[in-house]
């Protein structure tokens, strides 16, 4: 079932009116090509509480889709702890495909950041045009994920910069792989997970951290682990920790 986002503002539950508007019309009425009565879901947003909004086309105008308010279905699809994943710019597309996967994961903000082993070195044209790209990747994969929130990708910061905002999290890892002891990551996580309200995971790039940027993690109190014996790659490492917070906190939906 298809899933938008909506100003809270347009929606009227006393009226049972919902209102689609900007690029969404052009994608409900002319690429998905749903006509009245077709069931879709709305959230608002920026409500984390999740409410689930089923609605059904009404009629079209020409610049907003009236829509039928059905019922609200309450369900909870957003991790307990918001968790930033502050990604070291990796090469290619990759970043594309991190932002996608992990927002499906439950990541609630994507931090680029600039390493010292970072290959890709992005001039500010370039990186605003980057951000608007991947925000928008975030929002489509928000939406097909039935996501209660659009996550939000932020502007590029230095690792300095990342390191000391990350640290301010109830829970700041860098997986490192120099780092040893898998139980003492199944351990951190086990204790840690449920009760985090705000969770940090800094990924290095494909060259990994330079040792001084470890360092300074550790000094900020960030704590290091490892993601087991086999080296993974930089677009791979943020879903493993992601994966392993879901399995940890996810509750049973009925």
């Amino acid at each position: 079932m298809y899933q938008f986002f909506v100003p809270r503002e347009q929606i009227d539950e006393t009226s049972h009116v919902v209102l689609i508007r900007g690029e969404d019309v052009n994608h409900i009425q002319n690429v998905l090509r749903m006509r009245p009565g077709e069931e879709f879901i709305v959230r608002a947003q920026g409500d984390e509480q999740g409410d689930e909004y089923r609605c059904a086309v009404a009629e079209y105008g020409a610049e907003e889709v009236r829509c039928e308010l059905r019922f609200v279905k309450h369900s909870r699809s957003e991790l307990p702890g918001k968790v930033t994943l502050y990604q070291c710019l990796p090469k290619g597309d990759k970043m594309e495909t991190v932002i996608q996967k992990c927002t499906e994961l439950g990541a609630c903000r994507f931090v680029p950041v600039a390493s010292k082993r970072c290959v890709v070195r992005l001039e500010p044209k370039k990186a605003q045009a980057k951000q608007a790209r991947w925000q928008a990747i975030a929002e489509a994969a928000a939406k097909q994920s039935k996501r209660a929130i659009i996550p939000e990708v932020g502007a590029v910061m230095s690792f300095a910069e990342a390191a000391k905002e990350a640290a301010q999290a109830d829970l700041a890892l860098i997986p490192y792989e120099l780092e040893s002891g898998m139980e003492g990551t199944r351990a951190l996580l086990s204790e840690h997970a449920k009760t985090a309200g705000t969770v940090s995971i800094l990924i290095g790039p494909e060259g990994g951290f330079d040792e001084t940027e470890v360092s300074l993690a550790k000094d900020l109190g960030i704590r290091p682990v490892t993601l087991g014996p086999r080296i993974l790659r930089t677009e791979t490492a943020g879903m493993v920790v992601l994966a392993w917070l879901g399995f940890l906190t996810d509750a049973d939906e009925t």
